[in-house]
């Protein structure tokens, strides 16, 4: 997967509805085997629930989506959690929201209107962050250049992570997949051809998105 958007953290968040708790957990899952884990997990610590309902989508594309209403009306549950994942933009994310029935029934506008909910707020409770795919690469130079290098890359779109004082100055640095050459090309005009490149690993590196 490329850049992608996915849940900052796992964790729950509880909404009320006349007088029924909604409570939906959710949890970055990467295949189908983690996220019906951490739904049969739910399930067991929610067994006492009327209902643990359940939505999960997987892949770059959302290759992989179920919904599942486990017990409520056709299409009042499980639908609308997945709908919410889908439209707030989220890849390998699992949401279980976990119903204790407070004596009212909502009727299907209801239902819809309180499990998209509870998975929307949870969502903005937990945030949400861009996982871009990111190439490593080091950058080696002599102590002269160095100020001007670092003052350069702190003011550029690429990212400095690190720097390392050897015998030569290290700038670890990590640039879009596929702007390699572009970085190479900009920092040694800088440099006049003075610098050793070598390429690291591929990494995501991850970064708030406002809700």
């Amino acid at each position: 997967m490329k850049n992608y958007q996915t849940i900052k953290q796992a964790g729950s968040h509880e909404i009320e509805i006349k007088k029924s708790r909604f409570i939906c957990a959710l949890k970055r899952t990467n295949n189908e085997d983690e996220a019906q884990a951490f739904i049969d997990k739910i399930k067991k610590e929610h067994w006492k629930a009327t209902h643990n309902c359940s939505a999960y989508v997987i892949g770059q594309n959302n290759q992989i989506q179920r919904a599942h209403d486990d017990g409520e009306p056709s299409g009042t549950a499980g639908v609308p959690m997945l709908d919410i994942l889908k439209k707030r933009d989220l890849r390998n994310v699992t949401a279980v929201v976990t119903r204790y029935f407070g004596g009212t029934k909502l009727g299907a506008g209801g239902l819809i209107r309180a499990y998209s909910g509870a998975v929307n707020e949870a969502i903005d409770a937990l945030g949400v962050v861009e996982r871009k795919l990111l190439q490593q690469i080091y950058l080696e130079v002599d102590y002269t250049l160095s100020g001007s290098l670092e003052n350069k890359l702190n003011n550029s779109d690429f990212i400095l992570h690190d720097i390392q004082y050897t015998e030569v100055v290290t700038f670890e640095c990590f640039v879009e997949v596929g702007e390699v050459d572009s970085f190479k090309e900009i920092t040694t005009e800088w440099l006049n051809g003075n610098g050793e490149y070598t390429l690291g690993n591929e990494a995501y590196i991850e970064g708030d998105v406002p809700s």
